[in-house]
């Protein structure tokens, strides 16, 4: 016997491996950012309906890789930010070049212990190919010039639920223009 909430859950993955749906009158509605969640790594889920209106930035992170010190801005970022309203939400991932083959406790180290981070940290995801979250497959419909490359790639999701802005992984957190889109993100309404 299927329970709502699995009921549901299935129903929300579905509408959201397409990035657009069909409206009644024939027009074609997006499917927002929000409608996602992520496995945490604390084991609880990171969904992404408790940040609606809010900005959110969503970067495919990794334990071993030459970027990883992108932590510390991003804890930065969150510091800055997360009062007026953003929230910055890690994915581990291992599909470049192999740099998190670790499990829960491994990504833990790195990121909590090493590098301080408060910020929410998902469970390890694929973010590229067929297999990749509905999360990435829905970015990848929506930006598919702007797909993850490497590890550290960040999508700024708008109020809106939409990215408003796409920052490869050789942009750093502290950059002017990641601060700059952040700041336009939680000045929209």
């Amino acid at each position: 016997m299927l329970n709502r909430r699995t009921v549901i859950t299935t129903a929300l993955l579905a509408a959201a491996t397409s990035a657009t749906r069909v409206r009644a009158d024939g027009g074609m509605s997006r499917i927002p950012a929000y409608v996602f969640s992520f496995p945490a790594l604390s084991g609880d889920d990171i969904r992404l309906a408790a940040f609606t209106g809010k900005p959110l930035l969503v970067v495919n992170t990794a334990s071993l890789c030459g970027y990883t010190p992108q932590y510390a801005g991003l804890q930065e970022l969150w510091t800055e930010f997360h009062a007026r309203g953003l929230t910055v939400i890690g994915v581990p991932s291992n599909d470049f070049g192999g740099q998190e083959p670790g499990g829960t406790s491994e990504i833990s180290e790195t990121a909590h212990h090493q590098y301080g981070v408060t910020f929410p940290i998902a469970a390890k995801a694929v973010v590229t190919g067929a297999k990749a979250h509905p999360f990435y497959k829905w970015a990848a419909e929506a930006r598919p010039k702007e797909v993850p490359k490497w590890n550290f790639h960040k999508y700024l999701i708008g109020r809106d639920g939409y990215i408003a802005e796409v920052f490869p992984s050789a942009v750093e957190p502290a950059d002017t223009r990641v601060k700059t889109a952040i700041a336009r993100a939680l000045a929209d309404s």
